[in-house]
């Protein structure tokens, strides 16, 4: 019967490598490479250092990471401020750099975004001016992260809109 051959644990210098590609290839944050890491199987204190040498040698940069992150997932996406934020506070991501990923979305492109994704919700369902039809668009804007009076603000001018 074959069985694969066990891995031998990587060095130090080798996981800073590997970590180092990953990180090159797309933004990656302290979280996500630090899951990376123990898959080496290396102590806690090694990865430590790794991640320091990362972000000291500008692979790692978790604000970089919150704008590209909140940008990429709103541009193509198409995801609201609300769970942008819930998902890079998940990722571990500090507060400071959470706004600052917030305020890189101008509020002209995103109540833009917001009405589109309505219209193009109400035609595909045909929706009518019903109070069910018209939770159901909240529905499916709270479901994509976009804030409630926004979302009712939208509404209101789709249906009143001719």
């Amino acid at each position: 019967m074959f069985q694969p051959k066990k891995q031998t644990p990587l060095t130090k210098g080798e996981a800073y490598l590997k970590a180092a590609s990953f990180c090159a290839y797309q933004e990656r944050c302290r979280q996500e490479v630090r899951e990376k890491l123990y898959t080496y199987e290396l102590p806690d204190q090694e990865i430590e250092e790794i991640l320091e040498k990362l972000e000291t040698e500008k692979f790692l940069n978790e604000e970089r990471f919150a704008k590209a992150f909140a940008g990429g997932k709103f541009r193509l996406k198409k995801w609201g401020r609300l769970k942008i934020r819930q998902e890079l506070k998940m990722r571990g991501i500090p507060e400071a750099y959470i706004r600052k990923a917030g305020e890189e979305i101008k509020d002209e492109e995103y109540i833009e975004v917001l009405y589109h994704l309505l219209e193009k919700k109400k035609n595909a369902d045909r929706l009518k001016s019903t109070i069910e039809d018209k939770q159901k668009l909240l529905r499916f804007a709270l479901s994509k992260g976009y804030e409630q009076d926004l979302i009712w603000e939208g509404i209101n001018n789709l249906f009143t809109a001719k």
